[in-house]
């Protein structure tokens, strides 16, 4: 099911601030060349990020997932002064891509890139976090909140991408293991008495979620 209205985000994209150039840059780039560039936040998501950044001003920020690292920059121009993002990729090439971009832009000494399985690395980070962006692999979606809600400070703020997954969860019957997946996601913050939390349907659905 496809649950993105096109012409709804042509119009959401003329009437929303710009993007600057080198976000401009990254999606060209990934538009042209990756095999999976749906994958990119898109600049009406991506000035989501960085707005919802700017009114947090995290002074640390997690993102599970880097891709081509548009949304680590999104999420960066709110950063507050002296603030770190720490971004996790399992791919060698994406991460490769992704630390270039992080070099040319105005953050490249706020952003630490690791590259490796994100279970592993968040533990030895030891860390507490103001802000997290889930945006990874959907089967471990429950494990990264998880593993991650403990270690974020109270009245801190996660954001889950793909939470609606192409509109499969909305299905009577949902048959695909990543809709699935997020379907129990989305039930386990349902019942989840430790926050409370809102499906914003731009996109793919972002979950925003706020620990009491």
């Amino acid at each position: 099911m496809e649950i993105i209205n096109n012409k709804a985000e042509d119009y959401a994209n003329q009437f929303s601030s710009p993007t600057d150039n080198l976000l401009q840059e990254i999606e060209k780039y990934t538009l042209q060349n990756h095999p999976q560039a749906i994958m990119l936040s898109g600049p009406v998501q991506g000035k989501l990020l960085e707005m919802i950044s700017c009114m947090i001003k995290p002074a640390r920020v997690l993102e599970i997932g880097t891709f081509m690292g548009y949304s680590a920059l999104c999420l960066a121009k709110g950063l507050a002064p002296n603030g770190e993002l720490h971004t996790l990729e399992i791919r060698k090439e994406d991460a490769a891509i992704a630390k270039n971009y992080f070099s040319k832009s105005l953050y490249s000494k706020q952003i630490i890139l690791h590259e490796g399985n994100a279970l592993d690395i968040i533990p030895a980070l030891h860390e507490t976090w103001d802000l997290i962006f889930i945006d990874a692999d959907k089967v471990n979606y429950i494990n990264y909140y998880e593993l991650t809600l403990p270690l974020l400070k109270k009245r801190g703020f996660i954001l889950a991408d793909n939470v609606l997954f192409h509109g499969e969860v909305l299905e009577k019957n949902i048959t695909g293991k990543n809709a699935k997946a997020i379907h129990a996601f989305n039930e386990h913050l349902k019942n989840d008495t430790r926050i409370q939390h809102v499906l914003i349907t731009v996109r793919d659905g972002l979950m925003l979620i706020q620990k009491k």
